[in-house]
């Protein structure tokens, strides 16, 4: 067992990285439980631009997240650990297979929160029984600013796609952190290695980076398709071709990559039936179909209707005439959401005879004015 492997603890440091490692995590490094004067400047930039989109809660938490004391007044360090979740394929891959989704690598098994904060709490429990330390464990779900943390802990450095970026691992690190009352002595950040490269920034479908490291969520398809909550802005649907939840295209284009290795955890291992899905089945699923093929996946958390509007948006991406039907039959969908989208879709497949009499049958009497707008816009010529 890990924790019979336990180092000495004449050496406490050592004793936790031995100890996370031997827990399951990939990587491990020490932090001060403090961020420099930048990481709160970036933030506050990044918010004044408005590029967070409408994730409100990231300005509401802008204080807490550039002092992460502010969190634990306790807190002396921070153990940053990092699990690999390399992928086995391509994921460029489906890009060329329209007719099927593009699901991000992180979401194509179950929710890497679940084991990783298992595994946090495990180590935090052991530094607190073998070490006396005081112990709070994060994974994403509160205000911390992890990839500041984790480049200050020298797991790697936020490349110019602002990803951390691991010469070990690639871009395929989850982290995770234990905020502990133990004065650690911080391993130094790692120093920036992308050099003149600049493939993450070319090959954004949606050009969501106005420069090197800087990311505006309002235009990035992660953001699109799993963050918000309303209409896709029309000029960025033609853009985000199949891919209908989160975007691994700045990720997988690194060249850093070629150190990367397959992930041996099975719950990170892609599902087959969520490696290359048919849209069509997607777009078909109700409410409990839904949430029976989500169940432990962090799809689940986006809803059956945000995500089939994402579904909807690479069907009227595809090309595919034989998908119309599938848009056709969500135009009467309870939810407006989807109800817009399938008109997008529609309008994208449809022949000009059979757009124009839905149209003339359902424009006036849609009740909701953002699908009618969607029906005004797609009225055809003539």
């Amino acid at each position: 067992m890990p924790d019979d492997a336990a180092p000495a603890v004449s050496n406490p440091k050592a004793a936790i990285r031995a100890q996370a490692l031997a827990i399951g995590f990939d990587a491990v490094g020490f932090a001060p439980a403090e961020l420099g004067a930048d990481a709160s400047a970036n933030l506050q930039t990044y918010l004044d631009r408005g590029y967070h989109g409408d994730m409100g809660w990231l300005a509401d938490t802008a204080d807490r997240r550039g002092h992460p004391r502010q969190l634990w007044p306790e807190a002396r360090s921070v153990v940053v650990v990092g699990q690999n979740y390399g992928p086995a394929h391509d994921p460029l891959a489906i890009l060329e297979h329209p007719e099927r989704g593009a699901i991000s690598v992180y979401a194509q098994n179950r929710d890497y929160h679940d084991l990783v904060k298992k595994r946090l709490k495990r180590l935090a429990r052991w530094m607190h029984d073998t070490l006396a330390a005081e112990a709070k464990v994060f994974v994403d779900t509160a205000p911390v600013m992890e990839k500041p943390l984790a480049a200050a802990a020298g797991l790697g450095w936020q490349g110019k796609h602002t990803n951390l970026l691991s010469r070990d691992w690639g871009n395929w690190l989850f982290l995770g952190e234990v905020f502990t009352t133990l004065a650690l002595a911080p391993d130094g950040p790692e120093g920036d290695h992308c050099g003149s490269c600049r493939a993450c920034l070319d090959v954004c479908p949606t050009d969501a980076f106005p420069a090197p490291y800087q990311l505006d969520a309002s235009r990035c398809i992660s953001y699109l398709t799993i963050e918000h909550t309303g209409h896709i802005p029309r000029e960025l649907r033609p853009l985000m071709g199949n891919r209908i939840y989160g975007c691994d295209d700045c990720l997988a284009i690194c060249p850093w990559n070629k150190f990367a290795r397959r992930t041996d955890e099975d719950a990170f291992k892609g599902r087959l039936e969520l490696t290359a899905p048919r849209l069509r089945d997607l777009a078909t699923l109700d409410e409990a179909g839904f949430r029976q093929v989500f169940a432990a996946s962090p799809i689940k958390r986006t809803g059956r209707a945000r995500f089939v509007r994402n579904v909807l948006i690479a069907i009227g991406n595809s090309g595919r005439a034989e998908l119309s039907e599938t848009a056709r039959g969500l135009l009467d969908d309870q939810s407006d959401l989807v109800r817009a989208a399938a008109v997008w879709a529609f309008a994208r497949l449809a022949d000009p005879d059979s757009l124009r009499r839905e149209a003339a049958r359902r424009l006036d009497l849609e009740p909701n004015p953002e699908v009618r707008a969607e029906w005004a816009a797609e009225q055809p010529d003539g």
